[in-house]
């Protein structure tokens, strides 16, 4: 559930940007993270939706989560697509709290196979 204490929440990023991020320590987001000034989550039952508009196509991308819990008080439930309360980061993500990641294949049409670990 969106929300859940010790749930895991998920960024989808530029494969480049991330290990960019892994080498420093530090992700500060994407552009449209920078731009709003936060770095913008999904929960699992977001995710599918959030890869389909967003990054239909694109090749180069890793696929991450962190626990809810760690990022508590920076992490705020706001309304976005549809109204639905999505996660967002007001503050650099400590790459440490990253708990899985892999490489995420995401066809033209916005499909995508997620890895076992999306809970």
């Amino acid at each position: 559930m969106a929300g859940e204490a010790g749930g895991l929440i998920y960024k989808v990023a530029d494969r480049a940007l991330f290990e960019a991020a892994a080498a420093t320590g530090v992700f500060i987001g994407m552009p449209v993270d920078l731009a709003d000034g936060y770095i913008h989550f999904s929960a699992a039952d977001q995710l599918a939706e959030t890869i389909r508009k967003h990054f239909a196509g694109k090749p180069d991308l890793m696929l991450f989560a962190v626990p809810v819990d760690r990022l508590e008080p920076d992490l705020r439930w706001e309304p976005s697509r549809g109204g639905a309360l999505f996660p967002h980061l007001y503050r650099p993500l400590d790459m440490s709290l990253v708990v899985h990641h892999q490489p995420l294949a995401v066809a033209a049409d916005g499909s995508a196979t997620l890895p076992g670990w999306v809970e």
